[in-house]
């Protein structure tokens, strides 16, 4: 190989060196050269990847990195699936990159051709800089596609919410655990994609909207989105938002009911009994012997259990699911895998309602207009439920592709888990799966039914006027407090009760004192003894001591919780980790050790440290759960929101804080709730006043 240097390079070198060109730059394959003048072609290449591709990163700024990522990254594709046009896309390249390097060395570093090394040198630089990029951007390409491939995906679901309300307290409560689950698991490394969503078909939206004056699909598009904004308001951090009238969802359902329908498992027939509206649900069958269990579970006047409201004669000609087909099958899987239907108490349950015998259901209906058309049967629509289950898996179809059964399992199913409420158990829990089972699909991983909430100790409805709305709990007490309160004080699967009072005095207990007062007090020590500063690494801070020992148990004990969807369990293992950071700097009393002098100034500071190392583990493993507030702790301990945002579960082994780390002035992290009442003498005027406030109960700020 031929290489021509300058009479002013042989003048300074007269051997192989490292010397930099007489305006400061050398052409990085000499540069090569020079440091292995025997370097094969292999090596050069390597070189060229680290040195050629820093080299224009630095002189020609981010504009041309951003060009090189984006062509070396086109360039390496095409070359990799299309080799005849690859290799033309690589000679262009290669013309492009001896064009830039030319401009670099003639009008940069004003070096002449002839210095240079000609035109033959020219063309070998730039061959080396197309080969360089190419293969920097066919690594990056492998890196990022074996990163993501390597990467355990977890699909999540909750209920898609019927639509013919404004979302409630209920559906609130599924989402936030789904979305703490949805945390962790991304803590934890995994690739989760979220799915929530609205149920928009069905009688009783339809009815809904006819009330309200307006078309279903207005309706729809109304009670969507307050849903979005809802979830928007609780930090829910969902992946897909899917809805049952978009068109790639109705596609996929038919082409699944005609699967169904292939498999033999779809029959007409007539269909007679007792209707409840609200359900969707026959609850009593008239054209067949009186099942007397459900004859026994309607209540008088032939009330609905549920909804207490009368159920409807109704006969109809529809197409029917062999749901009994798949009873030996439902009865196997239930026995076989316990873990499906979680907690164990829904499993009973379910394994119950199978034994007892399945029926054939009805999975269209000829009264309602609002829904999925049946494949070549127009006059009847889908049942709402042959609809909706189908979102769970239509909501990983993507918008720009070919709407198809296939395409959307390829996209993540199975899921790895449904949440639910328990009212809806039978539908998950019995009819999907045998739904799933007739079109050739795999079952989802697990179901968990949670339990019920309760206000004051009474069922909530509209009737009792004890109604506990989501977005107006929110905006009084913030989305932490929510959050915190539901998923810590109600125990995951069981029913809940809400009051205000406990409600209050748990969080102010838990989130202000417990864990906001206790950082912001030893912040503030920090920051008046040691300039806001880390003086050792907390590691070495915590040699032997007994805090760091109990917080790597709790914080293990924490992941076990959130690993078994023991959501309240996590909390109360993370905020004894605060409980006892508290009793560590009581015992300490490092504001004393202070006044000591250099004696004990050492220990002192140690003290401080230990205890923000507990807080920064505390953040994270709290963050499933009060992610904003997680995200002022980590603030406040003099990280950056890029930071947080990136932190994963392996960051709870302690040790995170350095010798050096600066902490910011301290601040509240969450403000005490303080209710304003009513002040005993007042005129009028002020009563009024009074009242209102007491009404939207306003918010006083105390400092935690």
């Amino acid at each position: 190989m031929r290489e021509r240097k300058s009479a002013k390079l042989n003048q300074q070198q007269p051997q192989p060196q490292l010397q930099h060109h007489q305006n400061g730059h050398l052409s990085p394959f000499k540069l090569a050269k020079l440091l292995d003048p025997d370097a094969s072609w292999d090596k050069l290449i390597g070189f060229q990847i680290e040195k050629l591709v820093f080299m224009i990163q630095d002189q020609l700024g981010d504009v041309l990195h951003w060009t090189r990522q984006a062509l070396g990254l086109f360039c390496g594709l095409i070359w990799g699936a299309i080799p005849l046009v690859g290799g033309l896309w690589f000679l262009l390249f290669a013309a492009v990159s001896t064009g830039i390097i030319y401009a670099y060395y003639a009008i940069v570093l004003k070096v002449d051709e002839e210095e240079f090394g000609g035109h033959g040198a020219l063309l070998q630089e730039g061959l080396f800089a197309s080969i360089s990029v190419f293969l920097d951007a066919l690594y990056r390409t492998c890196s990022a596609a074996n990163t993501s491939n390597t990467a355990e995906r977890f699909v999540l679901t909750t209920p898609l919410y019927y639509v013919n309300a404004p979302p409630h307290m209920g559906s609130a409560y599924t989402t936030i655990a789904a979305d703490a689950i949805a945390r962790f698991q991304r803590l934890l490394g995994k690739k989760v994609v979220f799915i929530t969503g609205t149920d928009e078909h069905g009688e009783k939206i339809a009815n809904a909207a006819a009330g309200n004056g307006s078309t279903p699909i207005k309706h729809c598009d109304s009670v969507s989105q307050a849903y979005g904004a809802l979830w928007r308001e609780l930090d829910i951090s969902y992946d897909k938002f899917i809805r049952t009238t978009n068109p790639n969802h109705e596609a996929i359902v038919k082409e699944f009911y005609s699967r169904v329908l292939a498999n033999g498992d779809i029959y007409r027939a007539d269909y007679e009994g007792l209707y409840c509206v609200n359900c969707e649900e026959y609850k009593l069958y008239l054209c067949e012997p009186v099942n007397l269990k459900d004859e026994k579970e309607l209540l008088e006047n032939k009330c609905c259990p549920v909804h207490l409201k009368p159920c409807l004669d109704r006969k109809e000609d529809n197409y029917f699911f062999a749901l009994s087909k798949y009873q030996k099958q439902l009865e196997e899987i239930l026995e076989e895998n316990p873990d499906f239907v979680q907690p164990s108490y829904r499993l009973h349950e379910v394994q119950g309602w199978v034994k007892n015998g399945l029926r054939d259901f009805s999975i269209s209906r000829t009264s309602v207009d609002w829904g999925i058309p049946v494949p070549s049967d127009a006059k009847q629509t889908i049942y709402v439920w042959f609809d909706a289950l189908l979102g769970y898996i239509s909501a990983l179809s993507e918008e720009e592709e070919q709407p198809s059964l296939q395409n959307a399992i390829s996209s993540g199913w199975p899921a790895s888990l449904h949440l639910i409420g328990k009212d809806i158990l039978r539908f998950h829990a019995v009819y999907w799966p045998a739904m799933l089972m007739s079109a050739g699909v795999s079952l989802p991983k697990k179901v968990f039914g949670h339990g019920f909430l309760t206000k004051d100790g009474l069922k909530m409805g509209k009737s009792l006027g004890n109604t506990l709305e989501p977005t107006d709990l929110v905006h009084r007490f913030g989305p932490d407090a929510v959050r915190y309160f539901f998923l810590k004080e109600v125990e995951f699967g069981n029913d809940g009760d809400y009051s205000e009072e406990r409600f209050i005095n748990i969080v102010n207990a838990n989130l202000a004192n417990t864990i906001g007062n206790l950082l912001n007090r030893t912040l503030g020590l920090l920051r008046k003894n040691c300039q806001s500063t880390i003086a050792v690494d907390s590691a070495i801070a915590a040699e032997g001591n007994t805090l760091k020992d109990a917080v790597e148990k709790l914080v293990e004990k924490a992941r076990q919780h959130y690993e078994n969807l023991e959501l309240s369990s996590a909390c109360a293992a993370v905020l004894e980790i605060g409980s006892a950071g508290n009793v560590y700097i009581d015992e300490k009393a490092p504001w004393s050790l202070f006044k000591q002098g250099e004696s004990g100034f050492t220990t002192a500071s140690k003290d401080l440290i230990i205890v923000l190392e507990a807080m920064r583990i505390v953040a994270i493993a709290l963050s499933p759960i009060t992610p904003s507030l997680s995200s002022k702790i980590y603030t406040q301990l003099g990280y950056s929101e890029d930071q947080f945002s990136s932190i994963t579960w392996s960051e709870t082994r302690w040790g995170g804080l350095k010798q050096g780390h600066v902490t910011a002035p301290p601040k509240p992290v969450f403000s005490r709730i303080d209710l304003e009442t009513e002040p005993t003498n007042t005129t009028d005027d002020t009563k009024k006043t009074s009242k209102k406030k007491d009404k939207q109960k306003t918010q006083k700020v105390v400092e935690a």
